[in-house]
């Protein structure tokens, strides 16, 4: 920021009132890029695949600086990152015995900080040498939550990995695993972990655990329940967390588990994708030629109601890959295909019309971030794309890992955060900080207002983006300042100031702030 103050300058009758202080020539500090917010959780902070985060776009064809690569054998999680630390399952010969193990990770060097065994690692109905763990896991504070494949629920320190709490779900509720053993991650909300815990067997259910010591705080009768982690979002001004079932969607309140609606449909086969929401619509996709379906929630009065609006057997089909939404449209990878073929599109929400498909992705995973898609295909390449219903268009690609990646990336801080069935990477793709602004010399204009221009340091106009996100503020003591309302950025970077003709202080002081 940089404030500027000169002697009184003659100025119009209309403001001879008040005298302004500036100094011409001063330099403006550069905006910074905000710290990034952790990703706590599967799909990071908004639980929907979008972040707001910047990264840098323009990649080298070997892509952007590794921070550190990493061997993680085996497991279909991601990565949740919190205060510094990386944590993911793994599979992991413990005395001779093929384990679940979830460890933390330094996020600046990828150092394993500590590891925590949580049961034996499924033997088989998985990808063979690629099982492991599928659950990521959820951090919340100095606690991180994680569910094994055998339905064990873990609270584990963050910062050594011992073990606060335990509740093994199949034991006390007997029922049966779903294929693929357990797959959906726990999500914390307030003083709760809502989990989608298949267990129970003919009374399935769904939970609500508090987070401090893991007793019951409610428990929801399901039908057979799925691999699909729950959604919290807002519907219609109303809090919700939204779980897929075997028999629907159903939206309860998170914290007492009060059915607000529930979307019925009957699906025979292992559902993975989280519930999406554009709106007030809401998608559902499963594989095994079951295909998509969506429907409308709406509200009257304090009763919701779901209304499907189109159905599509056997198309549009997400098996693991939750689309993302971005602006009418779903970008995400289709087909049930388990290698490479499997095409990224863009479809119509409100229709289910493809816009466009471009093939050869592989069932990977997508997110939204800085306004951009980004994918980590099967085999393991990070591509940007630009969300565009009118035609694909690819800013950048490169291959980032070896092995099977049907894991989501994470973004923190300006990285980002992958991985595989073979190994885990970090990469900086940190925007660098803009160049600073510089203030030019300020005039009075004969309408009275106080002008000035802000520009790059070799006179030019400041992009469009930094103009918008300029504050112009104003103090008499240059110690209490506030926003100057009636500031307006031009183009060119010319600052007007409406100024009072009512009488003022002697001289005014006047600062420029980027505004992040």
């Amino acid at each position: 920021m940089t404030c500027w103050k000169t002697l009184p300058v003659p100025v119009p009758k209309v403001v001879l009132a008040r005298a302004v202080g500036v100094v011409s020539g001063a330099w403006l500090l550069a905006g910074t890029a905000a710290f990034g917010a952790d990703w706590p959780q599967y799909r990071g902070p908004n639980h929907d695949g979008t972040s707001r985060e910047r990264i840098l776009k323009k990649w080298p064809a070997q892509g952007p600086r590794v921070l550190w690569r990493k061997p993680l054998p085996d497991g279909f999680g991601s990565f949740a990152l919190s205060q510094g630390r990386v944590f993911t399952g793994i599979k992991r010969q413990v005395d001779g015995t093929a384990m679940e193990v979830f460890v933390a990770l330094d996020a600046d060097t990828g150092v394993e900080l500590w590891a925590r065994p949580v049961g034996p690692s499924p033997p088989g109905r998985g990808e063979g040498s690629g099982d492991g763990p599928r659950s990521t896991p959820a951090v919340d504070g100095e606690h991180v939550y994680v569910l094994s494949a055998y339905l064990a629920l873990f609270c584990l320190r963050a910062d050594d990995g011992s073990v606060v709490w335990k509740r093994d779900l199949l034991e006390e509720f007997g029922g049966e695993l779903p294929d693929y053993q357990a797959a959906a991650s726990p999500l914390v909300v307030g003083e709760l972990v809502l989990l989608n815990g298949p267990a129970g067997g003919e009374g399935q259910k769904i939970f609500g655990l508090a987070k401090s010591d893991g007793r019951t705080v409610w428990e929801s009768p399901s039908p057979k329940l799925t691999h699909s982690t729950p959604l919290l979002t807002t519907l219609h001004g109303v809090r919700q967390a939204i779980f897929f079932t075997t028999g629907g969607a159903v939206a309860v309140v998170p914290e007492s588990g009060q059915e607000l609606w529930r979307y019925t449909y009957n699906v025979t086969v292992p559902t993975a994708i989280m519930p999406v929401v554009g709106g007030d619509i809401l998608y559902h996709s499963a594989g095994y030629s079951i295909g998509a379906r969506t429907a409308r929630i709406t509200k009257a009065g304090q009763a919701f109601r779901a209304t499907q609006l189109w159905r599509k057997s056997n198309e549009l089909i997400n098996f693991w890959s939750t689309p993302v939404y971005h602006e009418g449209h779903l970008y995400g990878l289709y087909g049930h295909d388990y290698f490479v073929s499997a095409p990224l599109k863009c479809v119509e929400l409100a229709t289910g019309t493809e816009k466009w498909s471009e093939p050869n992705f592989g069932p990977g995973q997508v997110l939204l971030v800085d306004g951009t898609i980004l994918l980590l295909t099967a085999d393991g390449k990070l591509i940007l794309v630009e969300p565009n219903p009118e035609r694909y268009r690819e800013l950048a690609r490169f291959k980032a890992l070896r092995g099977t990646c049907w894991n989501a990336p994470a973004i923190s801080e300006g990285r980002i955060y992958a991985r595989s069935t073979i190994e885990g990477v970090a990469f900086d793709v940190t925007v660098p900080p803009p160049p600073p602004l510089r203030l030019l010399a300020p005039f009075f204009h004969p309408d009275g207002s106080l002008q000035f221009r802000v520009g790059n340091p070799d006179g030019t106009a400041p992009e469009p983006d930094r103009l918008s996100r300029l504050e112009v503020l104003e103090s008499a003591s240059l110690t209490d300042w506030t926003v100057v309302s009636n500031a307006e950025v031009a183009t060119d970077g010319t600052v007007r100031v409406s100024v009072s003709a009512e009488p003022g202080p002697e001289q005014n002081f006047y600062r420029v702030r980027e505004a992040q």
